[in-house]
């Protein structure tokens, strides 16, 4: 097979297949949301909404029927009579629509497929304006003109089941309009009118009554408090006057009060003034003398102070060595002494090897030697003593000289004399010779014997001496 034979069969394949959807395309029916396709033949009656089917030629037919809601009028051109008897025209708006279960479709189907919108509107208008005609001559005039809504609601429940024989339901109905031939409607509202009119002349003239009332209320109302308010800007200029005369001779007592006062306190300032000047003087002379008796007291304490000082000197350099010296002493003597008797135990117990005859003569010349030795100790302590004296009163011209040495970097003495024996010079010659009566006193709180004891003991000494 050639290629050209090739390319033949598939374009007739192409060509083929194009034909049978074409075809397909033909034969397959859609149905809106709005409209139901209403399909019979070999396979019975079918309602299509909202998809598509395919329809076999010669087989079976397909109808549209419109879902969608129709409006139209609903007036009836001969009077209707109401309840009263008044001969009234209605004229109204209706809304059907075909409903949209699949029987209620095939019930319309059934009425109306096969008749034009022309003839099924007028077929459901004569329904409505028969039931209309009905429910009006049930109702008054007033009731018509005033509940419109109650009419509507009368007309879709009277309509409801023939329109639901017809596959058709009533959306809505409303009157759009009453009217009567003999003015009954226009006239209904004139007893209201007047009564309203009535009521509004009967409050405009209560208005202007209660207005005129207030008017005159107000004017009384005004002149008595136009009165008030002149007699309270009366007793007001009055209080004021009265107030300012109150004012102006509570400000001259002030002033004079004021004026008294300055010059009391004036009087009593210069009074004290004259007083502290003189407490003042009497002070100055006060702090003179305290400063006086500072300085007197200053110059009594550098003076103890320089006494201490040679004491504290004194102590240290003349009774410390005294003390010294005869504990040297002392040491010495029983150094010796022991020293002494090592010797003679030594010398004892190498005499002891030799003889008991040896070792007695050897034991009591140790004994003399020792009892030479505590003679010669027990002098040694009563030259001790006797030096301790002799140095102590020896040494007593040098620490009064020491006391007054002071008194020699003195250049100038001032004297506060208050009159008395013991004032002026007298009493620093007075001083003087105190301060010289302490210092046995001071030997004797340095060495803690008496130098009555002393004397006596020196006195045994020498007696001693003589024997």
């Amino acid at each position: 097979m050639n290629p050209m034979q090739i390319v033949v069969i598939v374009a007739l394949m192409a060509l083929a297949v194009l034909m049978l959807i074409s075809m397909f395309a033909r034969l397959f029916r859609k149905a809106g949301p709005h409209q139901a396709l209403i399909v019979y033949g070999f396979r019975g009656t079918r309602v299509i909404k909202g998809r598509g089917t395919v329809i076999f030629p010669m087989l079976e037919t397909a109808r549209e029927l419109s879902l969608e809601l129709m409006s139209f009028d609903v007036a009836p051109t001969q009077d209707l009579y109401t309840r009263q008897g008044v001969a009234v025209t209605v004229e109204a708006v209706a809304q059907i629509k075909v409903k949209s279960d699949p029987e209620s479709i095939t019930t319309a189907a059934e009425q109306f497929l096969t008749k034009t919108d022309q003839d099924r509107e007028a077929l459901i208008r004569l329904v409505m304006e028969g039931h209309l005609r009905g429910i009006i001559g049930q109702l008054t005039v007033e009731e018509i003109v005033k509940q419109p809504e109650m009419v509507g609601d009368r007309m879709r429940s009277t309509c409801a089941s023939d329109m639901s024989k017809m596959g058709l339901e009533v959306i809505s109905f409303t009157i759009k309009e009453v009217r009567d031939k003999n003015d009954y409607i226009a006239n209904m509202g004139r007893p209201d009118i007047a009564r309203i009119k009535r009521d509004a002349d009967v409050a405009g003239a209560e208005a202007e009554r209660d207005t005129a009332i207030r008017r005159a209320q107000a004017s009384r109302e005004a002149a008595v408090a136009t009165a008030l308010a002149d007699q309270e800007r009366v007793l007001a200029q009055t209080l004021s006057l009265t107030k300012q005369s109150e004012a102006q001779r509570d400000l001259d007592i002030k002033k004079a009060e004021y004026l008294e006062t300055v010059k009391r306190q004036q009087a009593q300032a210069d009074k004290a003034y004259e007083i502290q000047t003189n407490i003042m003087q009497q002070q100055v002379i006060v702090e003179q003398v305290k400063i006086q008796q500072v300085e007197r007291e200053q110059s009594i304490l550098v003076q103890d102070a320089e006494i201490q000082r040679v004491e504290r000197e004194l102590i240290a350099t003349v009774l410390k060595q005294a003390e010294i010296e005869r504990r040297r002493i002392e040491t010495l003597a029983s150094a010796e002494k022991q020293r002494l008797i090592s010797e003679a135990e030594g010398r004892a117990s190498a005499i002891r090897t030799e003889g008991e005859a040896e070792a007695s003569i050897t034991f009591l010349k140790g004994e003399a030697e020792a009892k030479a030795m505590n003679v010669k100790a027990e002098a040694y302590q009563h030259w001790n003593q006797a030096a301790v004296i002799d140095k102590l009163i020896s040494t007593m011209p040098e620490v009064v000289r020491a006391l007054a040495a002071p008194l020699e970097h003195v250049d100038k003495i001032t004297i506060v004399s208050t009159g008395g024996d013991t004032a002026g010079m007298n009493k620093v010659t007075g001083d003087l010779t105190k301060m010289a009566a302490q210092v046995p006193a001071l030997f004797e709180t340095l060495s803690g014997i008496r130098m009555e004891d002393l004397f006596k003991k020196v006195q045994g000494m020498t007696d001693k001496g003589k024997d």
